[in-house]
Parts: structure tokens; sequence; C-alpha cells
């Protein structure tokens, strides 16, 4: 067994799922507990899809030992009376040499892949993995979800509302696995005993997981590369994020209004709550979760006779009810301002690549200075950028649309005629027995590393941009919460294992599937054993539903859940709706005030700093040596001039007045000011006196 290769995937997945869980997450302000079991969570799920391809391999090679096992075969020996002891050791001497030739042969031919794991290893590994996910995605996650929401102030109250909020939950799928072993009993051929039962919790967990993989990998299917289409279309990624615009400023506002209503009952509870009410500091902790600018808003009156405050206050019942309403709105207030603020770079940035797509000195010039990722800044320059941005990017996104259009058809194809065993019509499963064939392991894993890499792709990009009533949503820059965090988790081990023997029954290696029992099974399908426990989910649903990929893929090809979700009210991006035309119109008007607003405050940031630098000149040239910090001006009137440049707070259109007559002519000039990021800016600004700028009350 090497070992190099399989140690190497587990650390690498680790350093992977590390990364993505600090870049949504918030490990500084979240649980330790949540932190550590959201990383085990998601670890579990994504080693599954890494290890699998070398389990495949592995199975390949133990697959050619047995198909080219020869069966050593003794030459016969007459025996007469005039035979003697020298013919019988030839005769055993050339039978050994004959088996050495052929086993040396058959070993030659099946060579050793080079990341071969031992099937013992694998399955340790498999059952460790598997049973943790499974334990985590049913038992620990849900309750741990809830509690991370519940408002009550101890622990036992916490538990006992997850408890509550799980009963539901739970119910249903004990009815799934009663039902199922009611079945069971009923027929007569089956006996019951552990790995039956072991069997039918598999059974009952893989048929939901299956139910969701369809819906979420049809989707994924086809809107990656219909997004990479999109993206190389010009006009169409500005009107997509205006219109996201529009909707989000409106989510924004419902978010701060709701923030400002809670804040507003909190703030009335707390002034009639005394301090030496049971229920106060609740109160207090209550308070401690508001925003820092949020705080401002709230003023406490309280009479100065404590008994004029009311004794009975708000119960624990109506403050624990009222503080998970707070933790909510608190939360979505953050997200959305975080949201804003991202979009706003994104669309400035898009509005920068349609004005540089007619500069002729192919520099790529920015209207607003945005933040860049330091490794960004260091590499591309402003010509690389603009080359990449207005000539090389829409050919690129258009012939990885081909290539992913190409791969989306090879899986929808595969499930379609994966059950079909004689002629093998399944893409994957051709290729994969055409490179074992070869004896071409490094093949057999990379064929099966991007199979289950693009399944997953198509799969987790649609739990990643998930939505479901506000409530889960994974947005970067650590704004998500606790509550989405653990949902994510969840989805991805419950999605995790199904995913997995349906890419294994693509490639024809579930023996139950291809009803051949000469194949060497896969220590993963070994440790999930098969459902022919019950027939009817073994020969039928697992086998057939996943057809229902084809018709979910031709519902989001013509986008059939957007326009029913925009015909029942929730507006979606159809171009040609005169709805969303109005949110486009509505979103451009938005970022235009944004955008307005933004190039004030950094040219009014322009015009302060040379008065800054004044009078930070005039105050280090008028100290006296030795006296510290004291400084005395030359002049009474220098001091006094020098205070007001240093409170001095310019408006836009107000400036020093020169004698000259020509400075009184209105004019707008561009400048190009080269930040400190290296890359070039265009910057707006007024010469000197005359009327103001338009529009400069836009965000008004």
């Amino acid at each position: 067994m090497i070992i190099g290769p399989f140690i190497a995937e587990i650390i690498l997945t680790f350093v992977v799922v590390a990364y993505l869980l600090q870049k949504y997450g918030n490990v500084r302000k979240h649980h330790i507990l949540v932190s550590v079991t959201c990383l085990i969570a998601w670890y579990f799920a994504f080693i599954i899809n890494i290890i699998l391809p070398l389990d495949v391999s592995s199975t390949s090679y133990r697959q050619c030992l047995r198909d080219k096992q020869i069966t050593p075969t003794a030459y016969p020996i007459e025996t007469t009376t005039g035979s003697n002891e020298s013919e019988l050791i030839n005769a055993s001497l050339r039978t050994h040499s004959d088996t050495e030739i052929h086993d040396s042969i058959s070993i030659k031919e099946c060579e050793e892949p080079w990341s071969y794991v031992s099937d013992s290893v694998l399955q340790s590994l498999w059952r460790v993995v598997y049973w943790s996910a499974q334990s985590l995605t049913w038992i620990i996650l849900p309750m741990m979800q809830s509690y991370s929401t519940a408002g009550d102030f101890t622990i036992t109250g916490k538990l006992k509302t997850a408890l509550v909020e799980n009963a539901i939950y739970y119910g249903s799928y004990l009815a799934i696995f009663g039902t199922l072993l009611i079945y069971i009993i009923i027929q007569p051929n089956i006996h019951v005993d552990g790995p039956h039962l072991k069997v039918i919790c598999i059974t009952a967990s893989n048929t939901w997981g299956l139910l969701l993989l369809v819906l979420l990998e049809g989707y994924g299917l086809v809107e990656i590369p219909r997004k990479c289409w999109n993206t190389a279309k010009k006009g169409y990624m500005l009107n997509n994020l205006y219109f996201k615009a529009s909707k989000l400023s409106a989510e924004k506002c419902e978010t701060e209004e709701r923030v400002d209503d809670l804040l507003e009952e909190i703030s009335q509870i707390s002034e009639t709550t005394a301090p030496n009410h049971p229920t106060r500091p609740y109160v207090d902790l209550i308070l401690e979760k508001i925003p820092e600018e949020k705080k401002s808003a709230i003023v406490i009156k309280r009479p100065k006779d404590d008994a004029n405050f009311m004794m009975d206050g708000m119960s624990e019942k109506g403050l624990a009810k009222l503080h998970k309403q707070i933790i909510r709105a608190v939360h979505m207030f953050r997200r959305t301002q975080c949201q804003w603020n991202m979009l706003l770079e994104e669309v400035f940035h898009w509005e920068d690549v349609a004005h540089n797509e007619s500069n002729r000195d192919r520099v790529f010039k920015s209207l607003v200075k945005t933040s860049k990722p330091f490794l960004r800044r260091k590499i591309c320059t402003p010509k690389m950028e603009w080359y990449w941005y207005c000539m090389i990017r829409i050919w690129v996104f258009r012939a990885l649309c081909v290539v992913l259009s190409i791969f989306s058809g090879f899986v929808v194809w595969s499930e379609l005629t994966f059950f079909a065993r004689s002629p093998t019509l399944s893409f994957f499963a051709l290729f994969i027995q055409s490179a074992a064939a070869n004896y071409n392991y490094f093949a057999v894993e990379f064929i099966s590393m991007a199979t289950i890499a693009y399944l997953c792709v198509c799969a987790y990009y649609t739990v990643f941009r998930l939505r479901i009533l506000n409530l889960y949503y994974l947005a970067p820059h650590h704004q998500t919460n606790e509550y989405s965090l653990i949902f994510c988790g969840m989805l991805l081990c419950r999605l995790t294992p199904p995913l997995c023997l349906n890419f294994l029954g693509l490639i024809h290696l579930d023996s139950h599937v291809t009803k051949n029992s000469n194949i060497e099974e896969t220590s993963y399908t070994k440790i999930m054993g098969h459902m022919d426990v019950i027939p009817f989910i073994a020969d039928g649903f697992n086998i057939y539903f996943p057809i229902l990929t084809f018709f979910v893929c031709l519902a989001t090809y013509f986008n059939v859940c957007s326009r029913v979700l925009h015909f029942i009210g929730f507006e979606q991006f159809i171009s040609d709706d005169e709805m969303t035309s109005d949110l486009i119109d509505e979103g451009r008007g938005l970022v235009k005030r944004e955008k307005n607003r933004r190039q004030r405050l950094e040219n009014r940031e322009l015009r302060q700093r040379p008065v800054r630098q004044i009078a930070s000149t005039s105050t280090r040239f008028n100290r006296i040596p030795g006296a510290g910090d004291t400084s005395i001006a030359s002049s009474p009137d220098e001091n006094c001039r020098v205070e007001l440049l240093k409170d001095v707070e310019p408006i836009d259109y107000t400036e020093e007045r020169n004698n000259s007559p020509a400075d009184f002519s209105r004019s707008l000039t561009q400048e190009e000011d080269v930040g400190d990021d290296g890359n070039t800016y265009l910057r707006s600004s007024w010469a000197r006196i005359g009327r103001p700028p338009p529009g400069i009350f836009d965000d008004v």
C-alpha cells in the first residue's frame, strides 16, 4: 500500500474545508462547539468525494487480479514400472516453474496503482466517516441548529426548545423507518436481524438524500453552464446586478425597520423593568445584542424614584421570544448591509468594464476606487486587466460554457441509461472500463475525480446558493450565521452518500445494479450494503428515480420555476418582462446615487488633504524645542487661521475664491489619479466657483 497520496488528500481536504468555513463563518464570534461540529460535518462530506476515486482505482486493481488469476495446471505424469525418482522430480520442478511464470505474468499485467490503498484500510475509513456523518446530520446538527437560535436564557431552556422544534423532524424520520420496518416484517422470506435493520436505516437516509439530490443536481447541471454563457454576454451582468440592487435595497430597508421596531419594544421594556426585578439581567443581555450603530437610537428614560417602576415587567417566556426575534433581526440587518456593499463593488466593477471597452489606450481605468485583493494588485497591471476583461474573458467563458454543457449532457444521458447492462450506454462506465482494461489506473482516478467533482459542484452550487424563506443563506466575508452553517453541514452530509452511490451506479461498479456477481465491489459499497432487503426501493426507486433529473433540467432550462414564482408575486429576473425592466431602472438609479455619494466623499477627501498638510506644517514649524507638545503661533491671526483650517468642513461646490475672473466659469474636468494599488482612476473636479453640480441631492 502506498500511503503518500492517501495522506496528502486527507490533509489537502482539511485545508480546503477550513478555508471555506473561515470564509463563510466567523470563528471568533461563533461558539467553538458550533465551529468544530461544522468543520467535522463539512470535512466528512468532502472526504468521501476525495477518497472515493482511490477506492475505485484500488477496486479496478483487485478486479484485474481476479480476472487474470490463472489456476496452475500440473502436467500429467505417466506412472510406469520403469519410472524412477528423477522423472518425478523433473515433473515437479517443471510444474512449479510454470506456475511462477503464470503468476509473474499476472502480476506484471496488473501493475499496482500508484495510490493503492488496501481494502481493510478503506473499509475502516468508510465505517467511521459514514456513521459519524449520519449521526451528525440526523441527531447532533438538528439539535444544535435549534439550540443556536433559541431565545431562552438557560441551557435547560434552550435544550427544551430544541427538542420541541425537532419533534416533527424526528417524527417524520421515525415514520419512514417504521413504515419500512413493517414492510419487511410482513415479508415471509425475510428475517429481521441486525444487518437488516442497518440496511433499513441506510435506505431511509439515502432515499431522502436521493430526492434532494435529483432536485439540486438537476438545477446545477443547467444553471452552471448558463451562468458562464451569461457572464460573457454584454450588458446582461449589469442588468442582472441592477435588478438585484433594487430587490436588496428593499430588503435592507425592511430589515432596518424590523430592527428599529424591536429596539423600540426592548427600550420600552427596559424603561419599565426595575433594577432589582428578576428579569432585569435578561433585559440587559438582550440590550448587549443591539448593534453599535443602533445603540444611539435607544433613549431609556427612568424616573428618579424606583417605586415608579412596573415591578411585574415582562415574563421570562416573553423575553425569550423577543430575544430570539432580535437575534435573527440583527443578523439579517448586518448581513444585508454586507451584501449591499459587496453588490455595489460588483456593480462598479462591471460598469468599469463597460466603460473601458471603448478605451483606445487599452489601460483599465476605474471610475470608483474599490478594494482589490493584495495578490491581484501586485500581479495584474491595468493593461493586463484591460486585455482580460475587454478581450479574452468573453471567449474563455464561452469555451467553458461549451465544455460544461457537454459534460452536463454526459451526466444526463448516463442517468437515463446507467441501468442498461448490455450494451453499456453510460459514458462514464465506458470511460472507466476502457481505462481499466488498459491498466491505466491514473486515468481511472482522473475520470472518477472529474466526474465526482462536477456532480458535487452541481449539487453544492445549489446548496451554497439556496435561500429558503430568507433564513438559510451562505454569505461570504464571515456573514453567515450559525443557523445557516449548521443547515449547510446537514445538507452536505445528507447528499454525499447517495451522490456517491449514484456515481458508482453510473460507472457500473454496483453489482446489484448491473446484476453481475463477478464484479469486484468497492470498499464503500461493502460498508453501505445493498437495498435488496427492500425490493421496491432496490429495483425501482433508486434505479429509475434519477431519471427525473432530465425533467428537472428541462424545467430549469425553460425557467419554469422562475416564471411560476414571478406569477405568484416573487419577482424574478426575466429579460422580457415589464416589471423586471422597472426594477432594473430603479436599481440603476440607486447605484448612481451611491456612486455620486462616494465620489463626493472622495473629492472632499482630496480637497482636505492639502488643508491638513498646511495645518500640520504650521504646527510643526511653530513648535518650541524642548517644550513637548506645547506650540505657539507667530501671531494671534495665524493661530486663528490654523484653527479654522483644521475645523473646516468644505461643501462640494464651495472652494477658495481667486481674484482671476476666469475662475468664475464652471467646467467639469476629468483627471487621472493613480491610486495606492497602482491602478488608474478617473475623478471629476469642479473648477472653483460657479453653479453647483447637478444631482448633488440625488441621495436625499
